[in-house]
């Protein structure tokens, strides 16, 4: 029997990432999220006899924008196929996608692997497709009713190269790869609404031998399922191999619940799809202009951020780099920064509390609901002794749930700081009656023995007293 450390894991990764063009990729019809079913629909992404499609040229704009961010090489002489097959969302009982002449070739995104050393991870290939509409299905009647207002709304696939070998590398990889779509705004990559799925391959081979049989985990859309399927796979392809069972190339799907996949069907391959070349639309022409023009327009990257982050903000490479992975993050970080022009508060803020919030709620950096305008407020209010920095995270808690600006929660809440000598006084020496041992523990020389009585004194006022004349005032009383 072979031990499992006698095995390679290999993963490529199949990610669709829904552009955020305005109209769909063939026809006007809106894009947006959320609207009543069947509603964002027109004959020709419904499929009614007659309908001809016309691309939207800002999806090439947008694919090869992708293209030049992952190091690719841009195809100047592109085309459309047909990719056939039938499910009751896909009107045409086809999809307009690319085969053989993809916009997109060759590149790659530079993770860390395992061991903290640098990665390339190749990229196949980026083409543009036509998503499917919705299928909703009722538990109760058996029966599914179709949404067609996603059918037609542009996509990017994105083909990685099968360089991937551990969970933690493809969940760094998906990350990287979300963080240069959405700063090179081609998609907002939000993961709830489908706007970015993977199809995981996954298979596992003993070191020095050919790759083995892989399975594809189809519409994956959140990224610690994704590593949790990759981990629940390798580990039931080695006990299969290692048990004389011969692995079969077949599609699964994910229960998150159960923990575990299921068989779906026989994998397809390309001769499955019967792809031809879409005869309703012409090929597709890029001039070096078009490319170079596109090329010289990119936003400012996430190693371009970082680096100035550092150079300008005198941030550490962890802090940085911990800003630059999320766009949300940076954009925040910037705009509240340059606002309340204290940029290490904005960074703390975002590093700790909100960070914490966001994984309690299982929360993305873009669904923060407040504005960096509040986070500045904030900050500044804390700053200029208006409130304490525990009457802070109190405003925090707020602004998650019920975003408004930070002044007028404290005042509906009462929690503007105290900062009357006087009344601090009062409370300073009531503490210190009632905590007679913490003076004789401080005058011992335990320094614990301040912070005791500060906290005495916050729990009296409820957080609102001034920290800085709080401690200020029980030194002078306890010197005396």
């Amino acid at each position: 029997m072979s031990s499992k450390e006698d095995y390679e894991l290999v993963v490529g990764l199949e990610v669709h990432a829904e552009l955020s063009t305005k109209t769909k990729i063939f026809c006007s019809c809106s894009t947006e999220f959320g609207a009543e079913p069947n509603t964002h629909i027109c004959p020709i992404c419904t499929a009614m006899p007659g309908a001809l499609p016309v691309l939207n040229e800002k999806v090439v704009e947008y694919a090869v924008k992708a293209g030049l961010s992952t190091n690719c090489s841009i195809s100047k002489d592109s085309k459309n196929d047909r990719k056939n097959y039938f499910y009751p969302d896909l009107p045409k009982s086809y999809q307009i996608s690319q085969f053989d002449k993809p916009l997109c070739n060759n590149g790659y995104v530079e993770i860390e692997d395992d061991f903290g050393n640098s990665k390339k991870v190749r990229i196949l290939r980026i083409h543009i497709e036509e998503d499917a509409g919705k299928l909703n299905h009722n538990e109760y009647s058996g029966g599914s009713l179709v949404d067609l207002n996603r059918a037609g709304v542009p996509l990017i696939e994105i083909v990685s190269e099968p360089d991937i070998n551990s969970s933690d590398e493809a969940d760094r990889y998906l990350k990287k790869l979300k963080s240069i779509l959405q700063y090179i705004d081609v998609s907002d990559c939000k993961m709830q609404e489908g706007s970015l799925r993977a199809d995981v391959n996954v298979s596992v081979h003993k070191k020095g031998e050919p790759f083995g049989t892989r399975h594809e985990i189809k519409n994956m859309n959140s990224f610690k399922s994704i590593q949790r399927a990759i981990d629940y796979e390798k580990e039931k392809q080695i006990i299969d191999v290692e048990n004389g069972k011969t692995i079969t190339q077949e599609t699964l799907r994910w229960d998150d619940f159960e923990g575990q996949t299921s068989e779906m069907r026989d994998k397809e391959d390309a001769q499955d799809y019967r792809y031809f070349p879409e005869p309703d639309l012409v090929a597709i022409r890029l001039s070096d202009e078009y490319i170079e023009d596109i090329k010289n327009n990119l936003p400012e990257m996430p190693e371009s951020r970082k680096e100035r982050y550092i150079k300008e903000f005198k941030l550490t490479e962890k802090e940085a780099n911990f800003l630059v992975s999320s766009k949300a993050f940076s954009d925040i970080f910037e705009k509240a920064g340059e606002i309340c022009k204290n940029y290490k508060a904005v960074f703390n803020w975002l590093n700790s509390d909100i960070s914490r919030i966001l994984n309690e709620k299982e929360f993305e950096p873009e669904q923060i609901p407040f504005s960096a305008e509040n986070l500045a407020e904030l900050v500044t209010l804390i700053d200029n002794g208006t409130i304490s920095s525990s009457i802070g995270k109190k405003v925090l808690d707020e602004l998650f749930e019920n975003p408004r600006e930070p002044k007028k929660i404290i005042e509906e809440k009462g929690w503007i700081q105290i900062s009357d000598e006087s009344a601090i006084k009062e409370v300073v020496m009531k503490v210190l009656q009632n905590n007679p041992q913490s003076i004789a523990d401080f005058k011992a020389g335990k320094d614990k023995a301040l912070a005791f009585l500060i906290g005495q004194a916050m729990k009296e006022t409820k957080g609102k007293a001034n920290p800085k004349m709080l401690t200020d005032m029980f030194l002078a009383e306890l010197k005396k």
